[in-house]
């Protein structure tokens, strides 16, 4: 009887294994691939912004020529000067003017380092404009194509052209988000932001 309850069992679970298998199947996926590299470069936002950013690191890299060229005569008149004390100790006036120069060049540092995070809070507030305005505007080029699945043409090894809808996503972006600001982050965000980004 025991075997007859089992093999019952058995039967019903095989019968309503197939509805289960279906119940569980997928529709086939409808792919649609964007090239965002292309829609980061050449939106009208994006390029905008990229020329400024690319005006601050520019300022920058002169106000670090500057400042380099304001202490290197100093650093060199000071090496000059510990050259001809022949390994003797300098004297106190001599200590001065290192110490003093060690601090210029400390703030000199500090000020390029700061001008650094500057500029990478502004990349970030930027990328952060940008996002979210394009993943949503993604998700719509990609439902009214009836794709079920969108993929960055980074991640495919191969697609047709026919399925690639960078130039809907750009025109869309173009659109909705003229331009961006280029200002760093707001300082709640910059805490959120790893280190290292």
């Amino acid at each position: 009887m025991r075997n007859l309850t089992l093999l019952s069992l058995a039967a019903a679970v095989a019968l309503g294994a197939p509805a289960a298998v279906q119940a569980q199947r997928l529709p086939a996926a409808v792919v649609a691939v964007v090239d965002t590299g292309r829609v980061y470069r050449e939106c009208t936002a994006c390029r905008a912004a990229q020329a400024q950013l690319n005006s601050q690191v520019t300022a920058l890299q002169t106000r670090q020529r500057t400042l380099s060229g304001q202490l290197r005569p100093e650093q060199q008149a000071i090496q000059t000067a510990i050259n001809a004390l022949q390994g003797k100790q300098p004297d106190a006036a001599l200590r001065t003017r290192v110490e003093a120069y060690q601090r210029r060049e400390q703030q000199a540092a500090q000020e390029l380092q700061q001008g650094q995070q500057r500029i990478q809070s502004s990349q970030a507030n930027v990328l952060r404009q940008i996002n979210e305005r394009l993943n949503p505007i993604i998700n719509q080029v990609m439902t009214a194509r009836g794709a079920t699945l969108a993929v960055d043409t980074e991640a495919s090894l191969a697609h047709s052209a026919a399925i690639n809808v960078t130039l809907d996503v750009l025109a869309r972006l173009n659109s909705v988000l003229p331009s961006v600001s280029v200002t760093p982050l707001p300082q709640q965000q910059q805490q959120q932001q790893p280190q290292g980004r």
